[in-house]
């Protein structure tokens, strides 16, 4: 019985610190790397095109730029006075930094209730699904990932309005994934696992 008491106990405690957790691929700017160190994510990224159309290479520049493969990334504190914490700077938590409120609009659309964004599963399929949206609100082709990194950023209204155009910054960033959309496809092209 004590066996069984000290085995309940350890599998609490792994649970409590996130025992399954995994910290990201090692060689984040190589995507033949990122597949062979974790095979599930190229299962999801396949999932995700297969159910939304949004090519592999371009959900793979959106999460690397989003969270650099991190499933518990989460956006810095706030500060008032620069010393008292005053929470997050917003809700964006997962792979794909998704919002609370987008990410339950996500979870009703498509009756995935149990959803969660630090599973790349899910937030692959979510980032299908987003952009798939984007596609159909905005016009935006699902393998144009520099406008799809601005819609993801700004919200399909935000995009809509053109709201980037008055953030330099944003349209650098914006730039830097489509370089890396397009390094990631030459990449996974030549990939063995990929064909």
């Amino acid at each position: 019985m004590s066996r069984i008491i000290s085995a309940l106990v350890l599998l609490l405690a792994l649970a409590a610190c996130g025992g399954g957790y995994k910290s990201p691929p090692r060689n984040l700017d190589n995507a033949c790397s990122i597949i062979n160190e974790r095979p599930k994510y190229l299962r999801a990224f396949r999932a995700a095109e297969r159910r939304w159309g949004v090519p592999v290479h371009v959900q793979m520049a959106t999460i690397h730029q989003e969270s650099r493969f991190d499933g518990r990334a989460r956006t810095p504190h706030k500060y008032a006075l620069g010393i008292i914490p005053m929470g997050r700077i917003s809700s964006a938590y997962g792979y794909g930094q998704a919002l609370d409120g987008t990410w339950e609009d996500y979870k009703k659309d498509t009756g995935r209730r149990s959803a969660r964004r630090d599973k790349i599963d899910d937030a692959t399929d979510f980032m299908g699904w987003y952009m798939t949206r984007s596609y159909q609100r905005n016009g935006i082709q699902l393998s144009d990932a520099r406008n799809q990194y601005l819609a993801y950023h700004e919200g399909h209204t935000g995009y809509a309005r053109g709201s980037y155009n008055r953030k330099s910054w944003l349209l650098g960033v914006a730039n830097k994934v489509e370089a890396r959309s397009n390094a990631y496809k030459v990449q996974l092209d030549s990939c063995r696992k990929f064909r």
